[in-house]
């Protein structure tokens, strides 16, 4: 019975949180500010958040080494991803000093940028952990080349990365999943 609870309110939370538009042109050079960026400069904000291009964010998920990486790709609009946000800030102030690095991804569209997305994430109070990516700007291939088994099609997500160990959650992650995919990472 647990386990039909379970698959149903993660089938709600994915469902809610279907991306509105997805971006399905194959134009792979210019998907991201991050990684595929070819000396595009993405459009700054006046609110003083990082913007990645797809290029850059690759190459933060890419990165290898002893530091567990854990990122979270939301939305402002997207009632799972504000519901989780609690749990990471716990583990942001639980883990301080350790090397992990909790990182907020907002997909938003650029035209929120300057508006919703501070006034969001200064309410949540992770601004020094959220950077902007352009959710538009994600195709096919930053998804295949980043991820085992994220689409795009549905937020939130959370990958996590030390060294060679990784670990994908689609969907919301409640603190016990979270603590636990941690240790098992910091081991």
């Amino acid at each position: 019975m647990r386990k039909i609870i379970l698959s149903t309110i993660v089938l709600v939370a994915l469902s809610s949180c279907k991306k509105e538009s997805q971006k399905t042109d194959d134009n792979a050079n210019s998907t991201d500010s991050v990684s595929v960026s070819q000396n595009t400069e993405p459009a700054s904000p006046a609110v003083g958040l990082k913007v990645l291009t797809t290029q850059q964010a690759s190459d933060y998920l890419q990165k290898k080494n002893d530091t567990l990486y854990v990122t979270n790709f939301f939305a402002t609009w997207c009632g799972p991803c504000v519901q989780e946000i609690p749990h990471f800030k716990e583990k942001i102030a639980e883990l301080k000093g350790k090397p992990v690095k909790i990182t907020f991804v907002s997909i938003d569209n650029k035209d929120v940028w300057n508006t919703e997305v501070p006034s969001f994430v200064d309410k949540q109070g992770i601004r020094e952990n959220t950077v902007l990516l352009d959710g538009q700007l994600l195709d096919a291939n930053f998804f295949k080349s980043n991820f085992k088994e994220w689409t795009g099609s549905a937020i939130p997500f959370t990958y996590m990365r030390k060294g060679d160990k990784t670990e994908e959650s689609l969907g919301m992650i409640t603190s016990q999943m979270l603590d636990s995919k941690i240790k098992s990472l910091l081991k």
